[in-house]
């Protein structure tokens, strides 16, 4: 099947993610890289950005680069299991990535990012191991969500410098949880949210974002 997208032929896979080359991937990774930097939400060289591509592979933002100023040769590929394809250093963080696309066939782009709520939010609750909401009206943001009535969970990971453990860590939830997003908040690191395209991965980002900050907001009113 074929559908247009940013004014390019691209195919769709059977599980319905944009299988999109190497080359189109450089090219929406490097715009997400800077939309993320104009919100400030990963400053310093914080932050990964991945695609599916078509060819099997993935590509993903090297490690040690500002995603802001991101380059072309910033970008490299990498297998299924997180090894580089092509000899430029991959993140530790790939790990988690390539986790994520192999237990969901349906997510064709990974964005982590530092945004402040998703940070601050897991820190916030510090035993909590999902955070569950409902009641918004922005949770029609999150593809498949029809209404403000639904309850939309998200796991919540202890932060760790051993990125096996933590990936088959998220790896376990997602694999007995098939009903949610692909969306986890690590506590006092950062937000990763999938989504079949580059530009959905980055709106539910942007509503995550959104509704961890009502929800700070509100542990405010409570006090």
């Amino acid at each position: 099947m074929i559908n247009i997208y940013n004014h390019l032929l691209l195919f769709i896979d059977p599980v319905g993610h944009l299988a999109i080359s190497y080359q189109q991937a450089i090219e929406q990774l490097l715009d997400a890289g800077r939309r993320l930097d104009a919100r400030g939400w990963v400053a310093a060289t914080g932050g990964n950005l991945s695609c599916r591509l078509d060819d099997g592979s993935v590509a993903i933002t090297v490690s040690g680069r500002h995603k802001g100023d991101l380059v072309a040769g910033d970008i490299m590929r990498v297998d299924m299991n997180g090894a580089s394809l092509d000899g430029k250093k991959p993140s530790a963080e790939t790990l988690l990535h390539a986790g994520l696309y192999r237990v969901r066939p349906e997510v064709g782009a990974i964005l982590h990012s530092h945004p402040r709520a998703s940070v601050l939010y897991g820190l916030m609750l510090a035993e909590a191991v999902v955070v569950s909401m409902t009641g918004y009206e922005f949770l029609k943001a999150f593809p498949g969500v029809a209404t403000h009535e639904a309850v939309v969970a998200l796991p919540i990971c202890d932060n760790t410098q051993d990125m096996p453990a933590l990936q088959r860590k998220v790896d376990d939830w997602f694999e007995s949880h098939p009903e949610a997003p692909p969306v986890y908040l690590v506590r006092g690191h950062g937000l990763t949210v999938g989504g079949t395209t580059v530009d959905e991965a980055r709106y539910t980002t942007e509503a995550v974002e959104e509704l961890l900050a009502y929800e700070l907001e509100r542990s405010r009113w409570a006090r």
